[in-house]
């Protein structure tokens, strides 16, 4: 059964018209010229976010031309230390924009283009929206080059496709690129909630695994669920293409109950204010136990995403006793393979053999309003609707250290974390911030807003955090030079900086006392001169760094080299 067959067959049973999943299909060429071999799906689960275009594999290497899909102009043009790193957006006359990033670098007239800001500036990281016009692109134009800049873990291309007037992401494979993918959707778990009160799934009124077996037709049968009252289910999945071992994300889940569709999600497109709510999507407390991402086939309270062609009941099945009932779990890859998987459910009152109650504190979130705690040496403060939902808190106080619950519940919103620092000097309040610890006590950096007595840091990070005191100043050596090194055949110099604690602020270097551009790549802790940059009039060459560190503990190196 042919790809196109199949989608149409999907727009008819979801009720969703022809016309709105029109997608022009010849305008665009690819923006490499190597297959498509994909690292990551449109849609696909991240942290905290749906991950909105598509990781391009480049063959495991950098630089590889990277060309404009279409006629267009430059809209913007960023370069970041994190994020998409070196990334281009390109706007083209069809309403469209498309966008590649982790760049390695751009093409010469772009790159000039951006260097002169950035030299302007002083500032490696820049942002800058051309003028509509001011820099065209021909269809097949080479633009830039294939990097992992960023937040990149490994080279590819990251690719997006966009709504030039609402700027949704849209699956970019709806333009036609051709992905080789015959390979049917992996289940590897299967969960069932009670949802309601006095609601039970197995003789349990918490979540339950379920256990399943595959078929002679290749679809998977699940073991007979015994329930009552509301409950809902969840998997655990992932795709493969034909031609890569990465566990990419499926493309639409479908869940039918006797016959009916309850549920019925894809990721065509959605909008990035939506993207956070992707935490109520999954089970975000095993999530936060196991780093696995269960799929909800039901919608959780605070669940405000786009992505539903269908919903009874919010996916949730109410099990009567006495009555028995056919769940069908259909998970689809773009190109339309499916696997299923049937789960019989019976209506059945069995006494509990697995009673769980909710943990309660002296401490209760209502998630509409905002909550207020004083926690002795620190005070947290939740605005309305930092929370999808109510729950008891878990707060605990000590010295320097407070506990702001677990990694369990997602926040949507910032919240308000504010220590009280007057017990230490001025001298030390220089040299302290607010750290979160992981689950070894190892501080590491949050953002912290100094003002007299107090220390504040914003975030959305549930945990554990103290006041922690840097003393070092940052480190800096040279890498692929020495001292007084002639480097006449060179075309780069590349140091190495780091600091082992609240972690770099700045960074500046001068040549012979003018300011260069340096190119800082945190992932392998090194900043980078292009000798191109500049022509170097003098034989003896002075570079000086000057690296600061997030509490302001500064370290400045000098080194020469020479060069014809």
């Amino acid at each position: 059964m042919g790809r196109t067959f199949l989608i149409f067959l999907l727009i008819l049973s979801m009720g969703v018209s022809a016309q709105e999943t029109t997608y022009p299909k010849e305008a665009f060429r690819s923006p490499l010229d190597i297959p498509l071999i994909l690292a990551g799906t449109f849609g696909e689960l991240r942290s905290n976010h749906f991950h909105s275009g598509i990781d391009i594999k480049t063959q495991q290497r950098e630089g590889l031309p990277v060309y404009a899909i279409g006629n267009g102009t430059i809209t913007r043009i960023k370069v970041s230390l994190w994020g998409y790193g070196k990334v281009l957006y390109v706007a083209h006359p069809n309403g469209y924009t498309s966008v590649y990033g982790h760049l390695q670098k751009f093409s010469p007239k772009i790159e000039e283009y951006i260097k002169k800001i950035q030299y302007a500036k002083k500032s490696y990281e820049v942002e800058v929206f051309p003028e509509y016009g001011e820099i065209k692109l021909e269809k097949g134009e080479i633009i830039a080059y294939s990097g992992n800049t960023g937040g990149s873990s490994g080279p590819h291309l990251h690719f997006e496709i966009r709504s030039s007037i609402s700027e949704k992401p849209t699956n970019p494979l709806l333009y036609g690129y051709e992905v080789r993918d015959a390979t049917n959707p992996t289940v590897v778990g299967l969960y069932g909630y009670p949802l309601s009160e006095n609601a039970q799934l197995n003789q349990s009124n918490t979540k339950s695994q379920i256990n399943f077996t595959r078929q002679k037709d290749g679809s998977f049968l699940a073991d007979k669920v015994t329930a009552l009252g509301t409950i809902g289910f969840g998997f655990v999945g992932f795709d493969r293409q034909d031609l890569a071992a990465n566990k990419n994300g499926v493309y639409s889940v479908r869940q039918v109950v006797n016959g009916q569709v309850y549920s019925d999600y894809d990721f065509e497109s959605f909008s990035f204010s939506e993207t956070r709510y992707i935490n109520t999507l999954i089970d975000y407390a095993h999530f936060g136990k196991y780093r696995q991402r269960i799929q909800k086939c039901f919608k959780s309270p605070g669940n405000h995403l786009s992505i539903y062609n269908k919903l009874v009941n919010d996916g949730k099945i109410v099990v009567k006793e006495g009555l028995s009932y056919t769940v069908e779990l259909m998970i689809y890859d773009w190109e339309g393979n499916l696997t299923k998987l049937v789960i019989p459910v019976e209506g059945k009152n069995q006494p509990l053999k697995i009673e769980e109650e909710t943990p309660k504190t002296d401490n209760y979130i209502v998630a509409k309003r905002p909550n207020n705690f004083d926690l002795g040496i620190a005070k947290v403060y939740f605005p309305a609707n930092t929370f999808y939902e109510d729950f008891y808190i878990d707060l605990r106080k000590g010295s320097d250290t407070v506990m702001v619950h677990n990694n369990r519940v997602p926040a949507h919103r910032n919240f308000t974390l504010t220590f009280d620092v007057s017990k230490y000097s001025e001298a030390e309040r220089k040299q302290l911030f607010i750290a979160r610890l992981d689950k070894n006590s190892r501080p590491s950096y949050t953002s912290t807003y100094k003002r007299g007595n107090t220390f504040t840091t914003r975030t959305r990070n549930l945990g554990t955090y103290t006041l922690a005191r840097d003393t070092v100043p940052p480190t800096i050596r040279t890498k692929n030079f020495k001292h007084k090194q002639w480097l006449t055949n060179y075309h780069y110099l590349s140091l190495t900086i780091a600091d082992d604690l609240s972690g770099i602020d700045t960074y500046s270097a001068t040549l012979n006392g003018e300011w260069i551009l340096m190119e800082y790549e945190p992932k392998k802790n090194t900043i980078t001169y292009n000798f191109d940059d500049r022509i170097l009039d003098k034989k003896q060459c002075i570079l000086k760094v000057n690296v600061t560190d997030n509490v302001g503990n500064t370290n400045t190196y000098e080194v020469t080299f020479y060069r014809k």
